[in-house]
């Protein structure tokens, strides 16, 4: 059992279990922001070359999914908590936050697979996910600007705002249940829709450590 010490202003500082030994906290979601838009990309190496270069300028994280595959902002808002705890716990698989992101996204602990929901070389539907990961613990970057990230992905990239935010936030069912394994069997057992399976998945990540 754990009890929480509240300080003098009322600020819930960590739990503190029975043992005396200081309990887990999990990180709230980093600041973050999330576009969709579409990108032209001729050099996929280029392209992820200049995210990482912006990356590294602005401190920010900043990772680019297939728009197609992304259910839902809070899907993306989901895998970046979650990563940013794996992160403050020592738990992560990869280095990178953008790829500890990815991996959570995707529900999958292989980056291979997880790469699937990257973008390609073509014109495509893009959402662009940026992230302050500064304040987490374990993760070892400094303060980001994500504002100046945004900026800078759209003036430096082939990355285009979408001018309709509920149609780009539109995924393809079809794609989504490949991608994700989905069968008529799982869907038709769960309380719910495409979307929601998916949601579940990156959470039982977690669980699955």
């Amino acid at each position: 059992m754990t009890s929480d010490r509240v300080g003098a202003a009322g600020d819930r500082t960590a739990p503190v279990r029975d043992d005396g030994e200081t309990a887990a906290v999990d990180p709230p979601v980093p600041p973050h922001r999330i576009r969709y838009g579409s990108a032209r990309i001729r050099d996929l190496d280029a392209f992820l070359g200049e995210l990482a270069a912006i990356s590294s300028e602005t401190g920010a994280v900043v990772q680019a999914f297939d728009a197609d595959l992304i259910v839902s902002e809070a899907h993306l808002r989901e895998a970046t908590r979650l990563a940013a705890r794996a992160i403050a716990r020592g738990e992560a698989v990869a280095r990178d936050p953008g790829v500890e992101i990815l991996l959570y996204a995707a529900g999958r602990r292989q980056i291979d697979r997880a790469l699937r929901l990257g973008v390609a070389e073509g014109e495509s539907r893009v959402v662009v996910l940026f992230a302050d990961f500064g304040a987490v613990s374990g993760a070892d970057r400094p303060s980001a600007d994500v504002g100046a990230a945004v900026t800078a992905v759209e003036e430096r990239t082939s990355f285009v705002p979408a001018d309709d935010r509920g149609s780009a936030r539109r995924f393809d069912g079809d794609r989504v249940r490949e991608a994700f394994d989905i069968g008529d069997r799982e869907l038709d057992a769960v309380d719910g829709d495409i979307a929601d399976v998916v949601r579940e998945r990156v959470a039982l990540l977690d669980v699955e450590k």
